[in-house]
């Protein structure tokens, strides 16, 4: 998993409460266990006007002109800003994978659905905490100002706007430790790769029946 320390990103509005994981990545295209690809079909049945199908080419597909992430504006952000309650639904990995697929490496929000929120740290997405209100003003700078740009320094739990202004959130420990150093699940098991190493070889010469291969 790719470390994450700070990020400065073009920000794109999903500007309604409540979005679910089916909104996010639908349930037809669940059908792969790979972390990539899914990006194409992010927001799909809001991005297209057809309905999508797996290992379909969105080329050509009709574009649904009226939602943000088609406004030229907002192509190549990296940062989503959104309503509370975002990543409700499902408990389905897929939506952070499509998310990081797409290309967001942060998301901003009041409130997010719990699994959701922490799914999406086991894979190197950010999302961030803020009061309403202050979610309510960075919408307002954002529409406002074409090609609005949010820094997100997970090294001092800050986002930071064009102007300057800091707002600070919080995050534990444990989480801001993992995305720092880029470690998932499986990261922080090699950690301590030495020790279970050891405790292995120190197991096979206390047991070594237990280690002989079974003959058929």
């Amino acid at each position: 998993m790719k470390a994450f320390t700070q990020h400065k990103g073009i920000v794109a509005p999903m500007d309604r409460a409540n979005i679910d994981t089916d909104m996010i990545i639908p349930k037809q295209f669940l059908k792969s266990i790979k972390r990539s690809g899914f990006g194409k079909n992010c927001f799909d049945e809001l991005r297209y006007m057809d309905e999508g199908q797996p290992d379909q080419s969105c080329e050509g597909r009709p574009l649904n002109v009226d939602f943000p992430l088609n406004f030229p504006r907002y192509q190549g952000a990296s940062v989503l800003l959104t309503r509370e309650n975002f990543g409700c639904g499902s408990s389905r990995e897929h939506a952070p994978w499509a998310l990081e697929d797409y290309g967001f490496c942060a998301i901003i929000a009041s409130s997010y659905a719990d699994i959701f929120y922490n799914n999406s740290f086991k894979n190197g997405l950010l999302p961030v905490i803020l009061d309403e209100k202050i979610v309510d003003q960075l919408f307002e700078e954002m529409y406002a100002e074409e090609g609005y740009e949010l820094l997100v320094d997970l090294e001092n739990l800050q986002v930071i706007t064009p102007k300057g202004e800091a707002f600070g959130f919080e995050l534990d420990e444990f989480r801001r430790h993992c995305l720092l150093n880029g470690l998932d699940d499986i990261g922080l098991t090699l950690e301590d790769a030495d020790a279970i190493n050891a405790y292995e070889a120190t197991l096979k010469a206390r047991s070594p029946w237990l280690f002989n291969a079974i003959k058929g």
